[in-house]
């Protein structure tokens, strides 16, 4: 399997100036340093107090528990979709052209 090359980037996070290497586009390194920085400006706005690293732990808590919802709506989708498909086989498989030997 072929890695793709990584590029480093000079990012700004909440005025903290990072070299950051990656293997995304530069459209993908953007938006995910946009959303580390609104969520790092985000919890030190809203504590003025807060130290720097304190303002990191909770925007990274913070986009876990965005991860975390999005993955548990996923997986009820899936799961919707899983029933759906075995509903649709089961109405397939008991239709009377399958049951007739019509359905070649």
């Amino acid at each position: 399997m072929q890695e793709t090359a990584k590029r480093t980037y000079e990012v700004l996070i909440a005025g903290l100036t990072l070299k950051l290497r990656s293997s995304h586009d530069e459209e993908t390194v953007a938006e995910l340093v946009a959303l580390v920085d609104e969520k790092v400006n985000e919890a030190m706005g809203g504590h003025p107090n807060v130290s720097f690293q304190n303002a990191l732990l909770l925007a990274s808590l913070h986009i876990a528990e965005e991860l975390i919802l999005l993955k548990r709506v996923a997986a009820q989708e899936l799961q919707g979709l899983e029933s759906k498909a075995q509903e649709i086989l089961t109405n397939l498989e008991s239709s009377p052209l399958t049951q007739s030997g019509l359905d070649h």
